[in-house]
């Protein structure tokens, strides 16, 4: 997700042996040493770049409907988009996308340490289980060290609304800034948060990311490639692996969504509330609005990921076969 979010890239199934490679019902996995680096890292930023300009609005909406108390004042998605929307026009849907770019970087670091882990793990265990779980959950362990400091600033931008605020911090004058490029109003969360708390304000609820985005990638990948089994054994033959893959992206997704939301929304009030216990946060949570409330903004979530997910599982295949060395090219059947 990746970042979050996702919120993972995806990668290809398993197959072992040259028998494997003749059969189309088996998915062929492109590894970290078939590849042409430089187009993989080229076309990877171009490719998540794009992504995240599709999704970012719903990000924003999440992150708000996970904050707010009760039904305060969205009193749901849909309705979120349209009041944000009539109230600060496209722009109040890209608030803090600027900053959230940085996020580029843990992305590209993501998939490094996933593909290398995959690689290092296969020395010892051939289970594309196995692969997938460390792989994912190492991965994410990297990209959250980057990611979280960026997830700080960002969600505070995304909680500024038109002359007011819905986070700790309030920007200078108008909330409502220029476009989406708004230079003063980070450096105004930025100053404010090292004056509230510190350097340490910048990895506020860094632990709780870890309990959310760690488990969603290390269950994504091997919920993944399960449905992607799956439906290759009830496909005909000759329907084209991108096709279950992209199928299999977002019910992986939503699977790993609904088990790891609980945490995630303690991860937004932690960081964008500034509480200081995961605990206290949750035992707060429970009190002000029951068990529903660890739900809140799955449905954001999901349609954010549905799409994404889609998007991210045939964009990062056809990475992978672009990025192909050409002497391995011939030897693949998709």
């Amino acid at each position: 997700m990746m970042g979050k979010g996702a919120e993972a890239p995806v990668g290809a199934g398993e197959s072992q042996g040259a028998g494997a490679m003749e059969d189309k019902r088996n998915i062929q996995i492109i590894e970290w040493e078939h590849l042409d680096k430089r187009k993989f890292y080229v076309l990877g930023v171009a490719m998540t770049m794009a992504i995240r300009v599709s999704v970012y609005p719903f990000t924003l909406i999440r992150t708000r409907l996970q904050v707010q108390k009760g039904r305060s004042l969205y009193q749901g998605t849909a309705d979120a988009f349209v009041k944000i929307l009539r109230a600060d026009g496209v722009a109040g849907l890209y608030r803090g996308f600027l900053v959230n770019t940085f996020t580029l970087i843990s992305g590209q670091c993501y998939v490094t340490t996933y593909e290398l882990t995959r690689k290092f793990v296969a020395e010892y265990s051939q289970s594309n289980t196995v692969k997938s779980l460390v792989a994912g959950g190492s991965a994410s362990l990297v990209a959250q060290s980057i990611t979280v400091p960026i997830d700080v600033v960002s969600q505070h931008l995304m909680m500024q609304r038109q002359g007011e605020s819905a986070g700790r911090f309030q920007v200078r004058g108008s909330a409502q800034g220029h476009g989406v490029i708004a230079f003063g109003q980070t450096k105004d969360i930025i100053r404010q948060i090292l004056r509230a708390d510190g350097l340490r304000g910048f990895y506020r609820g860094y632990v709780a990311s870890l309990l959310t985005y760690i488990p969603n990638s290390a269950v994504w990948w091997p919920f993944y490639h399960f449905y992607a089994e799956q439906l290759s054994c009830l496909c005909p033959k000759e329907c084209p692996h991108i096709v279950f893959q992209a199928i299999s992206g977002p019910l992986a997704a939503a699977t790993a969504s609904i088990l790891t939301n609980p945490m995630d929304v303690i991860r937004t009030r932690v960081q964008v509330e500034g509480k200081n216990s995961i605990i206290l946060t949750f035992r707060q949570l429970m009190a002000e609005e029951g068990p529903w409330g660890l739900m809140k903004g799955l449905s954001a979530r999901i349609i954010s990921a549905t799409p994404s997910t889609i998007v991210i599982v045939v964009g990062y295949e056809s990475l992978k076969k672009l990025s192909l060395r050409p002497e391995l090219v011939d030897s693949r059947h998709w």
